[in-house]
């Protein structure tokens, strides 16, 4: 996955994303978290910083969170779809 896809997603679901980031990384802080705004690359850093991780790492550890979110977002909107 190509940088720019990967932060088009964060960007483009942080509303969702946004109150899950903390549970996915407990070391951010709340500030962290604020600081992000749904940038890609600061939240890789701000995981860089805290877990001592490469940035390569962090945006695969973002990247492997984003699209496992997102799917179960899409299963949880389907079986709602299904049930009405």
């Amino acid at each position: 996955m190509s940088d720019n896809s990967l932060h088009d997603k964060v960007q483009g679901n942080w509303k969702q994303l946004h109150g899950h980031v903390q549970h996915e990384w407990g070391k951010l802080t709340h500030n962290d978290v604020e600081q992000v705004k749904g940038d890609a690359e600061v939240l890789a850093g701000k995981i860089q910083v805290h877990y001592g991780v490469t940035k390569a790492e962090a945006l695969k550890q973002i990247d492997r969170w984003v699209s496992e979110f997102l799917a179960h977002q899409k299963e949880k909107s389907q079986g709602n779809a299904s049930a009405n």
